[in-house]
């Protein structure tokens, strides 16, 4: 349990440096991020997180202490990892659980990483309903992804122990997920709106707070005359934090899927999550032209789901980690390659 403590405290540590290093670069003043330092950060943190991955496939048994054969084996029971196990080889069986927990990362990665893609396009819908200056996206988003990272680690770990205590949670997440990818292909088409002034977190908000009517430069709260007002950027930074939790609802089951062990679902999440700000900054100009995305991402979840419910038999059909990590790849390529070969009618028109 030391072990784990310390490799938690010494994750928290590089995340907390780096966020500090993505503040520097980022909020060194209210103008709007460049695509260059969009683009920089988002491969800095694509680089991190396969760093990450390597770290795992040489020094994962690191993690969970594992120094005989028999910690090995109760750590592949009591996650689940289905492995083959050889008694008299400790070393490739070894060998064996880390590259499979390296593989179980970076697919949880890539699958967090994807549907954090759907989140861009609700907070690009928030910050156009509420009119925010483009030069204070960059604060309100380090703030929601300081909750965010606070938020997951909660889910994470909760629903860690429901699935240990109580393994039938699996198959509920698995129906979830199914419900959520068909209602997302059926509701695919249809334009999403916000109502600024009957949004429900506005309202809860305005019946305990005093709220200005504009907005205060980059402030999140103001005194006025004695007293204390929060903003209406405060305001789109709780409605984002909300769409989080909501997400989350998705994505954290989504990631139990591929692995069962809460700290490779709570560090593959949080890489995905912080590489989230740069990506919002990269794609926020051209993330309507990825219009087929929704179908794949509706896909994604009713895959991810089927597996889950199906998990007494995905190995037996020869659906490893590493070949799920090339469907949901080819999911997501396929949707990407679509709607750059098959634009919407209205953007060919304007070609």
């Amino acid at each position: 349990m030391t072990n784990e403590l310390l490799f938690i405290a010494a994750f928290l540590v590089f995340i907390f440096i780096m966020m500090a290093a993505d503040l520097g670069l980022f909020g060194k003043s209210d103008k709007p991020v460049s695509l260059k330092q969009a683009g920089f950060m988002s491969a800095v943190w694509v680089v991190f997180a396969l760093g990450f991955y390597l770290l795992i496939l040489n020094y994962g048994h690191l993690l969970h202490h594992i120094d005989s054969f028999s910690a090995l084996q109760e750590i592949n029971i009591r996650h689940l990892h289905q492995l083959k196990l050889n008694p008299n080889d400790f070393q490739g069986s070894l060998n064996l659980y880390q590259k499979n927990l390296g593989l179980e990362f970076l697919t949880g990665y890539v699958v967090e990483y994807a549907l954090s893609v759907d989140n861009i396009f609700v907070m690009v819908l928030i910050f156009t309903a509420f009119g925010v200056q483009s030069k204070y996206y960059h604060k309100v988003l380090l703030w929601g992804i300081i909750g965010a990272v606070v938020m997951r680690f909660l889910f994470i770990f909760v629903g860690a122990a429901l699935i240990e205590r109580f393994h039938w949670v699996l198959y509920l997440f698995g129906a979830f997920l199914v419900y959520t990818g068909v209602s997302m292909f059926i509701n695919r088409n249809q334009e999403e709106s916000i109502d600024t002034e009957n949004h429900r977190v506005v309202k809860l908000a305005s019946k305990y707070f005093s709220v200005t009517p504009k907005f205060q430069g980059n402030k999140f709260f103001v005194t006025i005359n004695k007293k204390k007002f929060i903003t209406p950027l405060f305001l789109v930074l709780l409605i984002i934090e909300v769409t989080d939790l909501v997400f989350a609802v998705d994505s954290i089951p989504a990631i139990f899927s591929v692995t069962k062990d809460p700290y490779i679902v709570f560090f593959s999440n949080i890489f995905a999550i912080m590489g989230l700000r740069s990506m919002f900054f990269l794609l926020v100009n051209i993330i309507d032209k990825f219009h087929y995305l929704k179908v794949g991402l509706a896909v994604l979840l009713a895959f991810i789901g089927l597996k889950m419910l199906l998990a007494n038999y995905v190995e037996h059909i020869g659906l490893t980690t590493g070949r799920s990590l090339l469907i949901i790849l080819g999911i997501l390529v396929i949707s990407v390659v679509a709607s750059l070969l098959f634009p919407k009618k209205h953007e060919a028109r304007k070609t």
